[in-house]
């Protein structure tokens, strides 16, 4: 009974040691991601450090690295706890095993001083001589083999377990230091964006002093992203419209059995497809959302925002048809078409492909436009199924 209670113990624990260790791997690889975000956030913003910026472009940029430095921190103490978690189970595993140990070697030590004080030689050979046939003494011998090897087996066995979870222990407090660390550093670097706070004061105070004339801003940015909306769903309609041969509104694509299956595929691919770009922050999310700095303002978007590099090549996320390629003011987008669905890519400066072409996931079809007085470089990213605009953040990998 003893060696199957031993075996179940074995088993239980190492299956707890594989959950700790799943979910400390995915704690890690979720801090690592946070890591190259706030690492791309600086980039980022460190590339228009010398253009001046409206009242409102600055509180954004502040509200920016700090939210992702909290996320960061969060990631750290999170990390840290499963760390501390999986420290103090092992700890009562090396408890226990020690327990045990220490009663296998007092057993051990008992038996032996037994067989010494009844002369263990000779009562092993009187065992094996009052056997009743050759049969039993063998039995017998090998009953007295096994015995013994399984107590000393048991022995080495748990010996060895206590030095593995011991050295475990060591490397775990090891890589907590090393967590505690990474945390503090991660700690001094948000301390240090609280610090801007009296500045982030004084342009809040600006801001207050100037609120009609930014909400009027934003409210005309508001009404021309609407515009450019109504005109992105008419097209969307248009296309509708000529695949049903132009006999009246339709509220969906007329589908061919090719398209069928490429519409099947991509919402196969649903929160697994590519960016649309190499290197980019989200800095505008999906839905309505209030404003960050001005209360009663709510702003409203088809799509995201997502900011990148100069000279940032756009791919599109999956395979598909070119459906249009529209102008606005200066500005290209792209429409590429998979069966009823549409992936939109506004705010390009050159098109690398034309209507009709055939695209493959992650194919080059244009690059980003960069606005010559703020020098940031923003891609507006839309999906759409039929007429009806999605949350690319459900369809894009971790965005």
């Amino acid at each position: 009974m003893k060696k199957g209670k031993y075996f179940l113990f074995f088993g239980v624990f190492f299956i707890c040691l594989s959950s700790f260790s799943q979910t400390k791997k995915e704690l890690e690889t979720q801090r690592k991601a946070l890591q190259e975000e706030v690492s791309k956030i600086r980039s980022l913003l460190s590339q228009t450090r010398s253009v001046k910026k409206t009242e409102l472009e600055l509180l954004s940029e502040i509200n920016l690295q700090v939210n992702a430095q909290k996320k960061l921190i969060a990631a750290f103490n999170a990390e840290g706890r499963a760390l501390n978690n999986e420290i103090r189970s092992n700890e009562k595993q090396i408890k226990n095993l020690k327990k045990e140990l220490k009663e296998l070697k007092e057993d051990y030590a008992d038996m032996i001083y037994k067989s010494y004080k009844s002369k263990s030689q000779n009562s092993r050979i009187m065992f094996l001589l009052s056997s009743q046939n050759f049969h039993q003494a063998y039995k017998r011998l090998q009953y007295m083999k096994q015995y013994t090897d399984f107590r000393r087996a048991q022995g080495q066995q748990i010996s060895k377990k206590t030095t593995d979870l011991e050295v475990l222990n060591d490397t775990l407090n090891v890589r907590k230091k090393e967590k505690e660390v990474l945390a503090a550093e991660s700690k001094k670097e948000q301390e240090k964006i609280e610090e801007r706070r009296e500045e982030q004061q004084k342009v809040l105070d600006k801001v207050k002093k100037q609120e009609r004339k930014y909400i009027a801003e934003i409210k005309k940015k508001q009404r021309e992203e609407r515009r450019i909306d109504n005109k992105i769903k008419k097209i969307i309609q248009a296309a509708i419209n000529k695949s049903n041969n132009n006999k009246g509104s339709s509220k969906g694509f007329t589908l061919t059995a090719e398209a069928k299956v490429l519409a099947t595929k991509f919402e196969e691919n649903k929160g697994k497809l590519p960016w649309p770009l190499e290197k980019g922050v989200v800095t505008r999310r999906y839905g309505k959302q209030k404003h960050e700095t001005l209360p009663g303002i709510t702003i409203e978007s088809n799509g995201v925002h997502i900011r990148t590099e100069k000279n940032a090549i756009v791919r599109a996320v999956f395979d598909g048809v070119v459906l249009q390629i529209q102008s606005v003011s200066g500005k290209k987008a792209v429409y590429i078409q998979h069966g009823n669905y549409i992936t939109l890519y506004n705010n390009l400066e050159t098109i690398l492909v034309k209507k009709g072409d055939k695209v493959t996931t992650k194919q080059k079809i244009g690059k980003v436009y960069t606005d010559k007085i703020s020098k940031k470089t923003i891609l507006k990213f839309q999906v759409w199924k039929n007429t009806t605009h999605l949350n690319p953040a459900s369809w894009i990998y971790k965005m």
